[in-house]
């Protein structure tokens, strides 16, 4: 079966030289899509993950008692938000690059810094998309009635207390939509990592058409059906966990 697979699509090939689904039929092009995948879901994942932690920590840091913290956080939100993402990038892997400390690679002669291009392309996805996450809870959070917040400080519950186990759980449940939305579009800046090399699945796909120009409409349109696989799942998800978290009559 595998064997009728690669032929249809050598022998397609051959017939149409523009259509060239190389990746299908040569075992080390289909080896750059996998690691290429591997690499745009560990980025999503990661990014995902560190700016919803980014977003409930800056907006429970925007109701914070000190003025100074409070116009940080308004700082880095202005920053991330009104600056370009790719910009942004840039800025961390070339600029915040050179003052991180490097160790001995494995040959014991080349130095590697200890913060690779993969790591600073989540480090600085995560930032910008936090950025929007922190404002995206901060709405949900002025949504719950102060009078739920008093009630809980009224039965001696710390600030920090009431913000967990309290304003956090009904906030979330009002910021899903916009929630969602953020990350769908942080999934689809995930491929912005190509400007500094991070081989995830566009990196894998320019090299494939660069190295076989017939495979360029293939790759691109590979390309574009494993990202509305990958926004779809997310979706599909997303809106699954909004419908099981939602309280009737509250934030509708």
């Amino acid at each position: 079966m595998l064997e009728l697979f690669t032929e249809f699509f050598r022998q397609l090939a051959e017939e149409h030289p523009r259509w060239n689904f190389i990746f299908f039929y040569e075992p080390r092009q289909w080896e750059r899509i996998l690691k290429g995948l591997k690499y745009t879901l560990w980025l999503s994942v990661a990014c995902l993950i560190f700016s919803v932690i980014i977003g409930v920590v800056g907006a429970w840091l925007q109701n914070s008692p000190s003025k100074f913290v409070r116009l940080c956080v308004q700082g880095y939100i202005q920053f991330f938000r009104n600056t370009p993402p790719f910009v942004q990038l840039l800025f961390f892997y070339f600029a915040l690059g050179q003052f991180t400390p490097a160790v001995t690679g494995p040959d014991g002669w080349t130095e590697v810094p200890i913060v690779s291009n993969v790591g600073w392309a989540i480090i600085s996805l995560s930032f910008f998309a936090g950025a929007f996450n922190v404002e995206i809870f901060r709405s949900g959070i002025e949504a719950v009635p102060e009078s739920t917040q008093e009630a809980s400080t009224a039965l001696g519950m710390s600030r920090f207390q009431t913000y967990v186990e309290v304003v956090l759980p009904l906030a979330f449940r009002v910021s899903l939509p916009a929630l969602n939305n953020n990350l769908v579009n942080l999934v689809k800046t995930t491929t912005q990592a190509i400007g500094i090399a991070v081989p995830e699945l566009l990196y894998q796909c320019v090299t494939i058409w660069n190295d076989f120009p017939s495979a360029m409409y293939p790759t691109m349109l590979l390309l574009f059906v494993t990202f509305i696989a990958l926004v779809g799942v997310l979706v599909f998800g997303m809106n699954r966990w909004e419908r099981a978290m939602r309280i009737p009559g509250y934030g509708h």
